[in-house]
């Protein structure tokens, strides 16, 4: 495209190459107007400077690269967080694991929460904005992830409360009201690993040796020694894995083991409580 060349909005997507939704929503961003300002007007000329800018995330684009990495933030339960190579990027059915956790923690209790594998921080900042007195902390095994999560807090005026390590290295003997988790759950050399977003999203954060559940075999074990009494732990995994987490919470003498499903009818989270 001759970005001399007086170009209007519906131009641009079009020539694009990407499917419109996304065409739209990068030309916007580029353009720096609202999504839905550019719809109502597709026959309003772009500036040629937004036009080189929406080219280059649009070759970006047609190469795989997520559309969250490329405009650096991803909105999640109401929250806009920065997002990047370093951090998974939020999904819409991560937000039936907050829900669940919400529903567990009363807005007027002091209590203590924590997100093991916070990532991006999306699980631990949406519990803060929604539980203000709750105290939560997030553990992630990466520095790099940790320091998205911190700027995501920074910026949204939610304090939480990072520690580096694996799982529950960095708490030691502490017991929590509840323990959240959305851990890797995919099982190497699954075929989806070369599709989609999933090319470009930290594989350590995704697999979770041959069967996906090595990484929630070590959350349930180590669970008991880390809950108080009646707490809840609740952990995202994958279609078709509730049953053998709820096997492993059970195998970790938790109780009433249980899955929901997200809004896709996918049985997505499952969780039992301390005695």
């Amino acid at each position: 495209m001759n970005t001399a060349a007086r170009v209007n909005a519906s131009q641009a997507v079009a020539a694009s190459g990407l499917e419109p939704r996304e065409a739209r929503l990068l030309l916007a961003a580029a353009s720096r107007v609202p999504l839905a300002g550019l719809i109502a007007h597709p026959e309003r000329d772009v500036a040629p400077e937004s036009i080189a800018r929406f080219e280059g995330w649009a070759r970006r684009r047609r190469k795989g690269e997520p559309v969250a990495y490329i405009l650096g933030h991803r909105e999640f339960f109401d929250l806009d967080l920065e997002v990047g190579p370093a951090v998974l990027i939020p999904r819409p059915e991560t937000e039936r694991l907050v829900e669940l956790a919400l529903e567990r923690l009363e807005s007027a209790r002091e209590v203590k929460v924590v997100d093991l594998g916070t990532g991006s921080g999306a699980v631990a900042l949406a519990i803060k904005r929604h539980r203000p007195r709750a105290r939560v902390i997030g553990v992630d095994a990466s520095v790099a992830a940790l320091a998205v999560a911190n700027r995501n807090s920074a910026r949204l005026g939610l304090e939480i409360e990072l520690r580096q390590g694996r799982w529950y290295e960095p708490l030691g003997g502490e017991r929590f009201d509840l323990i959240v988790a959305n851990p890797p759950y995919v099982a190497e050399g699954d075929p989806h690993l070369g599709e989609g977003d999933l090319r470009f999203e930290p594989r350590d954060a995704l697999v979770a040796g041959t069967d996906g559940l090595d990484a929630i075999r070590a959350i349930a074990a180590g669970a008991p020694q880390h809950l108080a009494a009646h707490a809840w732990l609740l952990i995202e995994h994958g279609l078709g894995q509730d049953a053998a987490v709820r096997r492993l919470l059970e195998a970790a003498a938790l109780e009433r083991a249980q899955s929901w499903p997200d809004l896709a009818g996918i049985l997505r989270v499952s969780g039992a409580c301390a005695r």
